[in-house]
């Protein structure tokens, strides 16, 4: 049956191909952060091996709802880790860094999130979609304050970079 919620298919199409981005990106930062929470060690290692559950639970739910709001545009979302991987710009690790190399790399990748689903704002704009604009939204004040979050970790008391 043709779909008919007010937002053409050309749109739909554009607005589902950047939310599978978002999707890849976030998969991807949710397989590092839980690795990350797997392999933490050091002495901020209680601390970080519950902040990182912490993130990694939350993505969960968000590809979720991410994949979901795909599928409400009538679309397919990717759910391999090849399909993921050809879409994401989150680079996987290839080594096994430390602490502070982890909390380095997730603000990245935390960041890499926001920007993708800034790149994604546009269209859903044009098409007038804001059920997705709401989406954006969450996963923008999520991944920013994630990423605020973890910066403070690298910061030694009196203001300057550890």
């Amino acid at each position: 049956m043709k779909i008919n919620i007010g937002i053409d298919d050309a749109s739909r199409e554009a607005i589902a191909e950047g939310l599978s981005r978002l999707l890849a990106d976030s998969y991807t930062l949710y397989l590092k952060t839980h690795n990350y929470h797997w392999n933490v060690t050091g002495p901020q290692f209680t601390t970080l091996h519950t902040l990182f559950e912490t993130h990694y639970t939350e993505l969960a739910q968000a590809v979720d709802e991410i994949a979901e709001r795909i599928r409400a545009l009538g679309h397919r979302a990717p759910g391999s880790y090849r399909e993921f991987a050809a879409l994401s710009v989150i680079p996987e690790d290839g080594d096994h860094p430390g602490a502070r190399e982890m909390i380095e790399r997730l603000v990245q990748g935390q960041e890499t999130v926001v920007r993708t689903a800034r790149q994604v704002f546009p269209l859903v704009e044009a098409a007038s979609d804001e059920p997705t604009a709401d989406l954006l939204t969450q996963r923008m004040q999520v991944h920013e304050k994630n990423a605020w979050m973890l910066r403070s970790l690298l910061e030694v008391e009196d203001g300057e970079a550890a």
